[in-house]
């Protein structure tokens, strides 16, 4: 070979390699973003809980209702309260979005498996660990089935349901979600014999378990069923495939969308929801324009809380460059470690606190002001972003501990 032609060949054959290389950076750089704007939404919508929490342990003496009352309960603690409807309805939405991520590095069997062995572990959890953080009892009066059940069961049905076309799973997701209120007058009593199953899909009430022990249907899990199809039948958005900025516009017309459904159903005043009502205020007007049934989730409150999930998963993406994205990555790269950690470390302080000074509030130990909720939280919010940053490292660490991945 001549030298000219072997330096034309080299330098033709180095740069195919730069591009190759600049090609696995640039494919790297999109996983990165996306995974860290998924990280990122949980880390977010758990710092919400962690208010809400703080919230049910310091102020029981001042309670809201389901659904919160617009028209006696004070702004402050409504919205509060309000800022938390985002937790359950991002979580359980980015919990089938992550399963289908799973799928794509292993079988649509193996990842049935893995979510059929995690649902049934997030179950195991809440009837123990989870529910003795929040009653401090062994064995427990009441059996709270909150979100962790609730994520579970949603986790074991799309387990089954995931081998089915996913334009099938995806018609069922919004036909749940936009239909399920059509069952709400579906009431079932204890002589039913359906009364146990239809408890667990759409009815909250209390189950007698034993003379001592009940359960309480905290979470129905119908319409949120719903919501993890919805979150497994968008994950195609997310492949490497998709640029991020044709993701980004799904995800801004998808929230876009949503709210504006929310919107226009709303103001007609006919489906899906209690009728909000004119008030002479403005500010209580608003607020009961936008309380919403969460126990089962009406309509109404799925449609403006998965569309304003949308909306922040794309604006997260977009800020992946930034350092609070990375921060609050880091609080949704451990979130049932996370959860667990705060709901201990809470009930800690609550019954040292009443040890020390009593029940001030009534029955409870709790604080006078909600400033105090809030402040209490972003306190909380700076301890525990060690540990839960410690065990995330963890986690990536050490993929070779099985048992690691379930938390």
């Amino acid at each position: 070979m001549r030298p000219k032609a072997f330096l034309s060949s080299t330098s033709t054959g180095l740069a195919g390699q730069g591009a190759l290389a600049q090609e696995r950076v640039g494919t790297a750089a999109i996983a990165q973003s996306r995974m860290l704007a998924i990280d990122a939404l949980r880390g977010f919508v758990m710092l919400c809980m962690l208010l809400d929490h703080v919230r049910e342990t310091f102020f029981l003496h001042r309670q809201v209702s389901d659904p919160m009352d617009a028209l006696t309960v004070d702004p402050g603690l409504f919205f509060s309260r309000m800022l938390s409807t985002l937790c359950a309805p991002v979580f359980i939405l980015l919990t089938g979005l992550s399963a289908y991520l799973y799928s794509q590095k292993h079988s649509l069997r193996d990842t049935s498996v893995f979510l059929l062995k995690r649902g049934l572990f997030l179950v195991f959890l809440e009837l123990t660990f989870v529910c003795f953080a929040w009653t401090a009892e062994f064995p427990p009066r009441t059996l709270w089935l909150q979100v962790i059940w609730c994520i579970g069961l949603c986790m074991i049905a799309l387990a089954g349901l995931l081998h089915f076309k996913r334009s099938w799973l995806m018609v069922l997701g919004v036909a749940i979600i936009a239909g399920h209120n059509l069952l709400d007058d579906l009431v079932l009593g204890p002589e039913s014999p359906l009364f146990v199953p239809w408890s667990i899909l759409h009815q909250r009430v209390f189950i007698d378990i034993t003379e001592v022990t009940r359960a309480r249907t905290t979470y129905p899990v119908l319409p949120w069923i719903g919501v993890i199809l919805l979150g497994w039948t968008i994950g195609p958005w997310f492949s490497k495939e998709v640029p991020p900025q044709v993701r980004m516009a799904r995800l801004l017309k998808l929230g876009g969308g949503l709210l504006l459904a929310f919107l226009v159903i709303r103001y007609l005043n006919v489906y899906g929801e209690k009728p909000w009502v004119y008030t002479g205020d403005s500010l209580r007007t608003v607020m009961s324009f936008l309380s919403a049934k969460k126990y089962p989730p009406s309509v109404m409150f799925l449609l403006p809380t998965l569309g304003l999930g949308c909306l922040l998963l794309a604006l997260f993406e977009r800020w992946q460059a930034r350092r609070e994205s990375a921060v609050l990555a880091l609080y949704g790269g451990a979130p049932m470690f996370f959860y667990l950690l705060h709901l201990y470390v809470l009930k800690v302080f609550y019954l040292v606190a009443l040890a020390i000074w009593g029940a001030d509030q009534g029955d409870y130990y709790g604080f006078d002001q909600l400033w105090a909720i809030w402040l209490w939280t972003m306190l909380l919010a700076v301890v525990l972003f060690y540990p839960t940053r410690w065990f995330a490292a963890l986690k990536q660490r050490r993929r070779d501990i099985t048992w690691l991945k379930y938390l």
